[in-house]
């Protein structure tokens, strides 16, 4: 399963509150595709499946699909708010190789 950094925590948190919908999660994903083999989803969710894997860090709900979640573990969102590397980004041991974008792994 994946973790969150406190900086990601707060931010995806900020985010959560401007949407003003109950009951929202982070939903990580990861789906065939990309240039390296896989890509990282990432979007605010309320439905839940059986076989989701959910945590909460600081207050923020994150849903993992079970089939994601074995592609996630020991993976880290972190979040960076300045002039370059601003956004998220995801570290993934689990990654054999990644592309220049940061988005798709295999």
């Amino acid at each position: 399963m994946i973790t969150l950094t406190n900086a990601a925590a707060s931010k995806v948190g900020e985010l959560i509150s401007a949407e003003g919908e109950d009951g929202l999660a982070l939903r990580v994903a990861v789906r065939p595709g990309g240039c390296s083999g896989f890509s990282y989803e990432m979007f605010f969710d309320t439905d839940r499946s059986d076989d989701d894997i959910a945590n909460d860090y600081e207050g923020v709900s994150v849903v993992v699909d079970s089939q994601s979640a074995m592609l996630l573990e020991g993976a880290t969102l972190d979040y960076k708010d300045g002039l370059q590397d601003a956004g998220f980004s995801i570290d993934n041991p689990n990654a054999q190789r990644t592309c220049g974008c940061g988005q798709s792994f295999s």
